[in-house]
């Protein structure tokens, strides 16, 4: 009977591993699909990308329940509770990095439906978006083998991330200050690369709850010097 219920167990944590790894490739689908309509200012992407976010928050509610369910009944220790209280963290992130790719998706579409002046510097955003992306899919890639230094890759990019946001919005007000026209656009690109950078942020969070799974130990809102320590 035990050998049963461990079977059935496993069953289920398989079932939950592949419908994250099923959100996973849909938030990644709205990112590429995001970086697309940004790059080419296409509105076309920009759809894409919206009409995924309901399937994204359906898996959302649907994994949090399973997760609720085998909880309840199975009353996992150790590892297998880490498992499931750090794929709870990966899913809320998960949507939350698909909410701001549709929020980019939107702010597109309304930057090209005002006119796009192609003057801005539109390549900074897509790199940053581009950096962004692939963090996604590398602390995916990197939770799923519990690879605790890649891990720490994904968290170590985030700060280059934050490095080209940071520039990129210098660049913005010094156009703002050359031309008071490009104000309002300039504005509204802010907006769009503050989404971008909140991505980055997400595939930071994912590889931190990778890492709690991997070694037990919570590296959230710590130094480097902290985080450092405390996985010696």
């Amino acid at each position: 009977m035990e050998r049963h219920l461990s079977s059935q167990f496993d069953e289920e944590l398989n079932h939950i591993s592949s419908s994250v790894l099923e959100m996973g490739g849909l938030v990644e689908t709205q990112l590429r699909q995001a970086m697309r309509a940004l790059h080419q200012l296409d509105t076309q992407a920009t759809q894409v990308v919206l009409d995924l976010e309901e399937r994204v928050n359906r898996l959302e509610v649907e994994i949090d329940a399973e997760i609720t369910s085998v909880m309840c009944r199975r009353q996992p220790t150790a590892r297998d509770l880490r498992l499931l209280v750090g794929v709870s963290r990966v899913i809320v992130n998960l949507e939350r990095a698909g909410d701001e790719a549709a929020r980019v998706a939107r702010m597109t579409r309304d930057f090209v439906a005002a006119g796009a002046p192609r003057v801005l510097p539109l390549d900074d955003l897509v790199h940053a978006a581009t950096l962004a992306a692939g963090s996604i899919r590398a602390a995916l890639d990197a939770f799923a083998r519990l690879d605790v230094p890649a891990l720490l890759q994904v968290i170590d990019t985030d700060d280059r991330i934050d490095v080209v946001y940071e520039g990129f919005l210098r660049k913005l007000i010094t156009f703002m200050m050359e031309d008071p026209r490009l104000i309002t656009p300039c504005l509204n690109l802010t907006f769009l690369a503050k989404a971008i950078e909140r991505i980055g942020d997400h595939a930071k969070n994912i590889a931190e709850a990778g890492v709690y799974v991997a070694v037990g130990k919570d590296i959230r809102h710590v130094s480097p010097q902290e985080r450092e320590s405390a996985l010696k």
